[in-house]
């Protein structure tokens, strides 16, 4: 067993501890888990100014970005109106949880196939079981909250320096509002995570051929392999590890109001010189609740012009960002990366490549030299319109289940996603019809491991395929939420790119 300092890999296991852990102790959802050891290093103080981001107008399934400036509200009040009495409201401290946990999936592969031609049989057997489990123990979690009635009795009669550069960094974003860290968890010991994972398999093939026309000969062939990992690591005392803000809404002259009971912070903004716009970023986003009814059909016709866009691109530089999109699939971090550069990127911004991986950064840059190779010089608009695309495709990637994200990616052949575009397009349509096997487009389901893969794939999208013999129906699950229609606008991304 390893004891490793936070590198890339044991950010994602710090990630998924909170997470679970927060689904079982905050059944309203108030806590905003940290993304990183680092976010919490002095930054997440009470009272921190908070900038969140939410995201970009289409993307309702992505989660909101949340960054600390390094800054508390006392900082960025206009010179003057803090020096006649400082902001130090009460802090009431108490036990939040005492905390353990053992949380995983576990799966179980058998595939058996059989490929038949002129000259051979081959049978193919595959046993695959995996396991992932992580094991957590935060031990008694303590709970810090400044007295929101004294924060609210401050702050009447208060304005923010809008010249500050915070300020006016983040009335420049669209999408940015400003929040003031209120309540924050703490560990209050040395909190060991671990990650243990087994993987176990036995893959086997025989091989019949007829041998001049008149002798049969046979082979058998089997291996098997097994894959262990078990690393820990240790959450240091007083750590932050979740958080909740409360947003303000901010006038042009300065005036803010706390925004106590939802989440609809922002910055007033000019229309005209006679007319205001309150709220000008909250028109941009559509608030979509993960159990919520979704027309399927209507959204991804909301999406078609930017699956038009792709596939208009030249063929090669369609295949290489298949094949980009593909290798990246394998790595559901890289994914959550691309998303963040390209996000940034999208908004007119020049990310920081510097804390990339190698690999990441490769991949980025082998982005935007597509995008540049297609783009001439006075074709700003197509760029915007081309990233925008991209973008799409790799945020509905990042809003997948890793499940379904890591199946997708052994479907990236072109007859396989032009099969799989069939069927979402029948998902969407709802009609209930039953399809037929033998047609062209969809002949390829009919071997055993591209059916079971896209029974799969569907399967983690909250989407069930009846098969019986050559026909096959799809049903869409109660409440599906999200799932359906980012695994559809990656399927139908993917396949505008073949």
């Amino acid at each position: 067993m390893n004891i490793q300092p936070e590198t890339r890999s044991t950010t994602i296991m710090i990630s998924k501890a909170v997470k679970s852990m927060l689904k079982e102790v905050d059944s309203n959802g108030s806590l905003i888990p940290v993304s990183s050891l680092n976010d919490s290093s002095g930054k997440l103080n009470l009272l921190s100014l908070i900038v969140k981001t939410r995201p970009r107008c289409g993307c309702f399934w992505q989660e909101p970005k949340y960054q600390s400036r390094g800054f508390s509200l006392s900082d960025v009040l206009k010179p003057g109106e803090h020096e006649d009495k400082p902001l130090n409201p009460d802090v009431k401290e108490s036990d939040f949880v005492d905390h353990s946990g053992t949380f995983g999936d576990k799966k179980e592969i058998n595939s058996e196939g059989n490929v038949e031609g002129l000259a051979a049989d081959l049978k193919l057997n595959l046993d695959l079981k995996c396991s992932n489990e992580q094991e957590s123990s935060f031990g008694r979690l303590k709970k810090e909250e400044v007295e929101v009635k004294e924060l609210v009795n401050y702050s009447k009669d208060k304005r923010l320096d809008m010249t500050h550069p915070v300020i006016k960094q983040t009335r420049g974003k669209p999408r940015a509002i400003l929040g003031v860290l209120t309540e924050r968890i703490m560990t209050s010991q040395p909190c060991p995570v671990t990650n243990k994972v087994q993987k176990r398999g036995n893959v086997g093939a025989t091989v019949s051929a007829c041998v001049a026309l008149s002798m049969k000969a046979s082979m058998k062939q089997s291996g098997s392999t097994q894959t262990e990992s078990d690393v820990s690591l240790k959450i240091p005392e007083y750590t932050v590890i979740a958080f909740s803000l409360i947003e303000l809404k901010v006038k042009c002259n300065g005036k803010f109001d706390l925004c106590l009971f939802s989440n609809n912070g922002g910055f007033e903004k000019v229309r005209s010189n006679y007319e205001m716009e309150e709220d000008g970023i909250m028109d941009l986003v559509e608030d979509f609740a993960a159990n919520s009814p979704l027309n399927l059909n209507k959204e991804l016709e909301k999406l078609s012009g930017h699956f038009q866009v792709l596939s208009v691109l030249p063929a090669a530089t369609r295949s290489s960002l298949l094949q980009l999109f593909k290798t990246t699939m394998e790595d559901r971090e890289a994914v959550s990366v691309l998303e963040s550069v390209l996000d940034q990127t999208c908004d007119g911004e020049t990310p920081d490549l510097g804390d990339l991986e190698e690999s990441e950064r490769e991949t980025v840059q082998a982005i935007l030299d597509l995008v540049d190779q297609c783009v001439g010089k006075d074709e700003d608009e197509f760029r915007s319109s081309l990233l925008s695309a991209i973008h799409l495709i790799v945020s509905a990637m990042d809003g997948m289940t890793d499940e379904g994200l890591s199946v997708l990616g052994s479907c990236c052949s072109p007859p396989v996603l032009q099969a799989l575009q069939i069927l979402v397009q029948h998902v969407a349509a709802g009609i209930g019809e039953t399809l037929s096997l033998r047609d062209a487009g969809l002949a390829v389901l009919t071997e055993v491991v591209v059916f079971g893969r896209t029974e799969s794939l569907f399967g983690h999208s909250k989407v069930t395929l009846k098969r019986e013999e050559d026909t096959l129906r799809t049903e869409m699950k109660d409440q599906p939420g999200y799932l359906p229609l980012v695994m559809s606008i990656t399927v139908k991304g993917l396949a505008s790119l073949v």
